[in-house]
């Protein structure tokens, strides 16, 4: 099961570490995923999503799934 957020799509970031002689590491940040039961009241369904925590914050803010994704519509275009 892949660390991708089902609604923003985030992923983790990777980078180098770099330390005080230059040395360089690898090192990756983890995104903030839980699994998650959404209700939408439109369509009368729970449904089980995995959300970063940015995303269960403005669904939050924006009422509810089917809301957000009118709101984002342009980015489920396919």
């Amino acid at each position: 099961m892949s660390k991708v957020c089902d609604l923003t799509g985030k992923r983790r970031l990777v980078g180098n570490k770099v330390s005080h002689a230059n040395n360089k590491t690898k090192t990756r940040q983890e995104v903030n995923l839980h699994t998650k039961r959404v209700f939408d009241p439109e369509s009368g369904e729970t449904i089980k999503l995995r959300l970063s925590t940015r995303a269960i914050r403005t669904l939050d803010k924006v009422g509810s799934l089917s809301k957000y994704l009118r709101k984002k519509s342009h980015l489920f275009v396919q």
